[in-house]
């Protein structure tokens, strides 16, 4: 392959780009996991990783990925043949109704158009008619990184109490913490799965578990055979700040810095600061004259944004022109959207020029594509990047 000069811009929704920060905390020399260094190192890094689960309760972290976390989840808190309610709301949600498949749960998954979160009438309709209490978990993905969908878990858990329920709450969270608003504690979420290479910044191989005490209690009447994923041996070697196997050391380092980076820019501004830029994105995207794949304005991620092409035209022609062209990744459709739409990544370390680098890409890869559009999207998205006001939305 012939040299590139400049940096490649990869805005997949996930893994994001690692900052230089990051990447030179985790070049460091591995020390011993063992010693009283680590263990120091490691009870920073959960107390950090509660704040931004936003709980009081236990957060466990595996060398895995966030698959890894979605099996934890199931097999410490379930046995063969218990009740799950699921929502096909995307490529990723129907992959975890697999899994749960191949465990050898009972899944119930609810049929989705892959446009729309999770419905909270629908969920509250399929409890209420649950009398005997079989469902003995509700699993949701909070935001659907195939769509660019975000689900409202508050509503999920509203229609739960309503319903007077007693399942469990399963929530992944593996392209939302860190970028979107979550709050485990108060939304009454029982188990939130996290992994690493998304609104941490971090490079795949870390996964997430946050456990509530009601989780952890029914961890205690859980049958599925396990080891790797035990939360109790997790837990105990946790309480001094060690590991009941050899962890990932050094994307530990990594994930101290950005727990330090996350914390230096503040949440709440993380936060406004994805908002942002999903608006900017959407904006560029009307200006093109194309669709956004989620429907729902409540529901717009402020991770990535699927964009639909039009029919006749295959998304995956435009990304790879977009990649040969000006060296730029973006995300591929996935499942029953493939084809149809790409995906923007403007998640974890990211900034208004990335963005507009970013854009410019897409607008310049529609015209050498052949896709219908009007030009102007960047305009329109540098003109909302350039308000004083910063967020006024439409």
């Amino acid at each position: 392959m012939s040299f590139r000069s400049g940096r490649h811009f990869l805005q997949i929704p996930g893994p994001s780009n690692v900052p230089d920060r990051i990447l030179r905390a985790i070049d460091q020399a591995t020390m011993d996991h063992r010693g009283p260094e680590f263990g120091e190192l490691t009870l920073e890094i959960m107390d950090g990783l509660k704040k931004v689960f936003k709980t009081e309760q236990p957060v466990i972290v595996f060398p895995s990925s966030g698959t890894g976390a979605w099996e934890a989840a199931l097999v410490n808190t379930l046995s063969t043949g218990d009740r799950v309610l699921m929502f096909e709301t995307g490529q990723f949600a129907t992959l975890w109704s697999g899994l749960a498949n191949k465990l050898g749960l009972d899944v119930d998954l609810v049929a989705g158009d892959w446009r729309h979160g999770i419905p909270a009438d629908a969920l509250a309709a399929r409890l209420v008619d649950d009398n005997e209490h079989a469902i003995k978990a509700v699993c949701c993905v909070h935001n659907e990184t195939s769509t660019g969908v975000a689900s409202n878990i508050a509503a999920v858990r509203q229609a739960m109490d309503d319903a007077g329920h007693p399942a469990l709450l399963l929530v992944d969270t593996i392209s939302s913490l860190a970028s979107i608003d979550f709050r485990h504690d108060e939304w009454g979420v029982d188990v939130t799965i996290g992994c690493s290479q998304k609104g941490l910044m971090l490079p795949p191989g870390l996964g997430f578990n946050a456990v509530s005490e009601k989780a952890r209690d029914a961890a205690k009447k859980s049958t599925f055979n396990k080891s790797y994923w035990d939360w109790d041996a997790m837990l105990a070697n946790n309480a001094t700040g060690f590991f009941p196997y050899t962890p990932a050391t050094n994307l530990l380092y990594g994930l101290k810095e950005a727990l330090a980076m996350l914390f230096e820019e503040g949440l709440d501004d993380v936060f406004a600061r994805h908002d942002r830029h999903a608006e900017a994105t959407r904006r560029a995207v009307r200006a093109w004259g194309l669709n956004v794949l989620c429907e729902n304005s409540d529901e717009y991620s402020s991770v990535l944004t699927a964009v639909l092409v039009p029919d006749g035209h295959d998304a995956d022609i435009l990304r790879a022109i977009i990649l040969e062209r000006f060296d730029m990744s973006l995300g591929t459709g996935l499942g029953k959207v493939q084809g149809k739409v790409f995906r923007i990544g403007h998640l974890g370390d990211f900034n208004d020029l990335m963005l507009a680098g970013t854009l410019s890409g897409v607008e310049m890869g529609l015209g050498l594509a052949g896709v219908p559009h009007q030009k102007g999207g960047v305009s329109a998205a540098l003109d909302f990047l350039a308000d004083p006001e910063g967020t006024r939305f439409q």
